[in-house]
């Protein structure tokens, strides 16, 4: 009687957060450098690296777990470029005039479920620059608000204090625990038909 293979999951756990640190650096970077690269090749890198994470911890996981894990993983890397976005300073304050409001509203799924309203405020700003915000709280047309931006156009603007981290940096670590824990319920690969010849 064969003695059970060992589970050689240590690696494949520990890909998760690996692979969240990198893409938060390269994000925090991009966001933040004043020699970070191009928008077209951030979002490339971050691309890349997404790839490459899901498709080593797929490979390694296998099975209904390593596709609902790689799915996990996909989202709480992109959970983690969204907290990495929320974490940057935005250097500059300007008090805008809201031109126009447009609200969207948001189904959420499941029992007992309640709809959340988005609004996207239309601005006139000193510069002309921020134009707008999106997800921001509602306000009058004609009203005056403060936003906070990056002059050098690297993160999207937003209500001064209405930027925090916390909701999606929580999102990505639940999705990030549970695609680690998923790797550390993998099952051994079955053995071939030749180890089982005697």
């Amino acid at each position: 009687m064969s003695e059970p293979e060992p589970r050689a999951w240590g690696p494949t756990a520990a890909l998760p957060a690996v692979a969240a640190a990198v893409v938060f650096a390269w994000a925090y970077w991009c966001f933040t450098s004043s020699s970070a690269p191009s928008t077209t090749v951030a979002v490339a890198g971050v691309a890349i690296l997404l790839c490459a994470a899901c498709t080593v911890y797929f490979a390694r996981v296998g099975g209904s777990g390593g596709f609902f894990g790689t799915l996990f993983l996909a989202l709480g890397l992109l959970a983690t470029v969204a907290t990495a976005d929320q974490t940057t300073a935005r250097g500059e304050v300007a008090t805008c005039v809201v031109r126009e409001v447009q609200a969207k509203d948001q189904h959420a799924h499941g029992e007992g479920s309640a709809t959340k309203t988005l609004y996207r405020l239309a601005l006139t700003c000193p510069g002309g620059y921020p134009a707008e915000v999106k997800d921001a709280p509602r306000a009058a047309v004609g009203a005056e608000i403060r936003v906070s931006y990056d002059p050098e156009r690297r993160v999207t603007p937003s209500v001064e204090g209405e930027t925090s981290p916390r909701t999606t940096a929580l999102w990505a670590l639940i999705l990030l625990a549970a695609c680690t824990g998923l790797a550390g319920r993998r099952r051994p690969a079955p053995a071939t038909a030749s180890r089982r010849r005697p």
